[in-house]
């Protein structure tokens, strides 16, 4: 299978720079792979639109204030992007102009902090700064680390938008953006209806948001990410399965969660680490309901959902989501898989 059957081309003004007026404004374009039907509607419909007795997984990770910024003795401005803490003081780290970037290279931040580069750990660096960082100090100094494709710098609106309205545990470099949509009323407008929410925790790294490069779609292979599946929400799960219920996964970190936790026939509580791959041919277990954005071409996230509804219906839709112009990516809109179709008998990843 080839990746380059995942690419499309996409006007740039389709890509959302801001987000909707309210979470529940951006649009929703509604597919069943069953059917082949595609419909239009609005988040605001969602509670219409799910099943009573549903279960409702939701990422609970919290997006940190990871973009930062230092100076060398030069007077360079570099950009670097806290991916993972090592430990205390040490953080694997993306930066700007990578190449320049090499080991005993010393650069100075806020607050009096300073830091170097100890090695290059292949499209990383391993970044040791004099003083720990923690999530309080990036709380005060760094910044929202919103995707390139958003051409601007973070604004204080997107410390509330480019976030959850359930975020509770920091870790990722990048939000879960199909739950950006969600908002308080929404949820409780969900909960109404006779659903039940299963939070889980994955924290997105680059697993989630780096390309696939390679020509094939099976050679790629995914960067590890950590996940925690509460006691409370795998009960959830194993009854809802046992019974036949639908389980709705906003957000394609949501899926890989859950399947990552599936183990001899259960959905195991417990924390863990994946690298998960999904892609079509791969037989879901856990998920019978998806919420998602429209995704970068080449993306491991576009191959996902592209397992979940069949490459050609999801071909299909995005082509209808740019003729009716739909805004895409993080800030963009949102497509409802309604039902999953039979699954397929081998596993990706």
């Amino acid at each position: 299978m080839k990746t380059s059957d995942f690419d499309f081309t996409l006007p740039e003004e389709l890509i959302a720079q801001w987000p909707s007026e309210r979470r529940e404004a951006s649009r929703l374009m509604v597919v069943d792979p069953r059917s082949g039907s595609i419909l239009h509607r609005t988040i605001a419909d969602l509670p219409g639109l799910v099943e009573p007795g549903t279960v409702i997984v939701i990422n609970d990770s919290k997006v940190r204030r990871a973009r930062i910024y230092g100076t060398s003795p030069t007077g360079t401005r570099v950009e670097f992007l806290l991916v993972d803490q090592l430990d205390g003081d040490r953080w694997r780290a993306l930066c700007s102009r990578a190449r320049r970037q090499r080991a005993g290279m010393r650069y100075a931040f806020a607050d009096g902090v300073d830091g170097e580069i100890l090695e290059a750990d292949g499209e990383f660096r391993i970044l040791r700064f004099e003083r720990p960082i923690d999530d309080g100090w990036l709380d005060r100094f760094g910044h929202m680390p919103l995707p390139p494709y958003i051409r601007r710098g973070d604004v204080p609106a997107d410390l509330e938008r480019y976030q959850t309205v359930y975020a509770r545990t920091p870790g990722s470099v990048a939000a879960p953006t199909a739950g950006l949509h969600l908002s308080a009323e929404l949820l409780a407008a969900l909960e109404g209806r006779g659903t039940e929410l299963a939070p889980v925790t994955l924290h997105v790294g680059l697993g989630t948001f780096l390309p696939v490069r390679t020509v094939a779609v099976e050679e790629h292979r995914m960067h590890e990410e950590r996940y925690e599946v509460p006691e409370a929400s795998a009960e959830r799960l194993n009854r809802a399965l046992a019974e036949g219920r639908p389980i709705l996964a906003i957000g394609t970190t949501s899926v890989r969660t859950v399947e990552s936790a599936w183990q001899t026939n259960r959905v195991q509580a417990g924390r863990g680490a994946t690298r998960l791959y999904i892609y079509p041919g791969y037989r879901f277990s856990v998920v019978s309901r998806l919420l998602t954005n429209f995704h970068t071409p080449r993306s491991s996230l576009i191959l996902l959902v592209a397992a979940f509804a069949g490459q050609g219906l999801i071909q299909r839709a995005y082509e209808t989501a740019i003729a009716e112009r739909y805004r895409f990516f993080s800030y963009g809109d949102a497509m409802l898989i309604s039902s999953r179709a039979e699954a397929g008998n081998s596993v990706g990843g």
